[in-house]
C-alpha cells in the first residue's frame, strides 16, 4: 500500500477499520473477541515438546525508562521486611514470625505489557465509542485491562523479521511493510490468521540489552509502518506484538500526529496490542526447528481501571 500519511490518512482509516458495535455496545475487548474457544484448543495441540519461553524482561531498576515519554521510571523494587531485621530480633514480638516481604512500585507499561484499550483516545472518543472523561483520578470506567483477564490465550507466530532480512536488528526508522510481513510468513512457512496472538522481532530490544537502552522507550526505533493497520484488521488478529517500545516505526511517517497507527488500532480497532517482549530465545529456537506457531499464553493483572498491565508472557512448543 501506498498511503500518505496525515491526519486525513488516520481519519480514512479509523472509518473504514472500525469495530465499534461490531460485538455489541457493550464490548470491552475488542480484537480478542476473534479468538473463539475451539481457537485455544488447537492451539494447545501445538505444544509438541514442552518447551517453555518467557518472553517479559525484569522487573528491576535496569529496564528501559529514562524519561522520555510520559514521566515512566523503571520498577522501584522496596523490602518491607528483611532477614537483618529477623535476626536482629526485631519480628520477634510482633508479628512474631521471621520473615522476608517487599512491595514494587511502577507505571504499569514500563516493562513488557499490554496496553488496555482506554489507553489511546482519538479525539474525545475511545474505542466503541466510550466518552473519554470516563478515564477520570479513579481510573478507566470502560475498557480496563481486566477485561481482558481470561482472554490472553491462543496460537502465537512469531515473525522474525530481522533473521528474514538477514540482519542482527533492524535500523531505527526503519519501517515494516504488509508485503514484508507476508513475505515473512511465507518464508517461515507459517501462515497468520483470525484469532492469532502475531510478534513481530525486529532486533532492536535484544540489541538494547547488550549494548545499553539509550532512546529505547520514546526514541526511534525499527517497527510497522501505518499501512499496517489495514493488515491487522484483513488478518483479523486477536493481538500485536513486539520487542520494540511502541510497535510502530519511530520517527513516525507524519509529524501531524505522534503515532499515527496507535490513532487507529486501539481506539479504532480496539486491538490488543503487546510491547517490549523479549524474543531472543524464540527465535532461536525457532531459526532452530523451523516452528514459528505455538501456544501462547499472557494474563494481564486485574489491575481494576488500569490502562495496561505488566507481564511474563509464554511461548510454549
Amino acid at each position: 500500500m501506498n498511503i500518505t500519511v496525515g491526519r486525513q490518512a488516520i481519519a480514512e482509516a479509523s472509518e473504514k477499520l472500525k469495530n465499534w458495535g461490531r460485538w455489541g455496545k457493550d464490548d470491552q475487548i475488542g480484537t480478542l473477541n476473534h479468538i473463539r474457544p475451539d481457537d485455544i484448543v488447537k492451539a494447545a495441540a501445538l505444544i509438541k515438546t514442552g518447551k517453555v519461553f518467557a518472553l517479559g524482561i525484569p522487573l528491576d531498576r535496569k529496564g528501559p525508562q529514562t524519561g522520555l515519554f510520559g514521566g515512566r521510571w523503571n520498577p522501584i523494587h522496596t523490602m518491607l521486611a528483611t532477614g537483618t531485621d529477623a535476626v536482629a530480633g526485631r519480628q520477634d514480638v510482633v508479628p512474631n514470625i521471621r520473615y522476608a516481604d517487599d512491595a514494587i512500585n511502577m507505571p504499569v507499561q514500563c516493562a513488557t505489557h499490554w496496553d488496555s484499550l482506554g489507553h489511546i483516545f482519538y479525539e474525545e472518543k475511545m474505542y466503541n465509542g466510550h466518552d473519554a472523561r470516563l478515564v477520570d483520578c479513579n481510573g478507566l470506567g470502560k475498557l480496563g485491562i481486566e477485561h481482558s483477564r481470561n482472554k490472553m490465550v491462543g496460537r502465537g507466530v512469531l515473525l522474525d523479521v530481522a533473521r528474514f532480512k538477514k540482519v542482527d536488528c533492524l535500523p531505527d526508522g526503519y519501517g515494516i511493510s504488509n508485503a514484508e510481513l507476508d513475505a515473512c510468513a511465507r518464508a517461515q512457512d507459517v501462515a497468520v490468521g483470525r484469532g492469532d496472538f502475531v510478534i513481530i522481532r525486529t532486533g532492536q530490544l535484544e540489541k538494547c540489552l547488550k549494548h545499553g537502552w539509550g532512546a529505547f522507550a520514546g526514541g526511534d526505533a525499527p517497527g510497522v509502518k501505518f499501512e499496517n493497520c489495514y493488515w491487522c484488521h484483513e488478518k483479523e488478529i486477536a493481538a500485536i506484538c513486539s520487542d520494540t517500545w511502541g510497535v510502530e516505526v519511530r520517527p513516525n511517517e507524519t509529524t501531524e500526529a505522534n503515532q499515527p497507527w496507535h490513532w487507529v488500532v486501539i481506539p479504532a480497532m480496539g486491538l490488543t496490542m503487546g510491547e517490549m517482549f523479549y524474543l531472543k530465545e524464540l527465535a532461536e529456537d525457532s531459526a532452530e526447528d523451523g516452528v514459528y506457531e505455538f501456544f501462547f499464553c499472557g494474563p494481564p493483572l486485574i489491575i481494576t481501571g488500569a490502562t495496561g498491565s505488566p507481564i511474563n508472557p509464554q511461548a510454549i512448543k
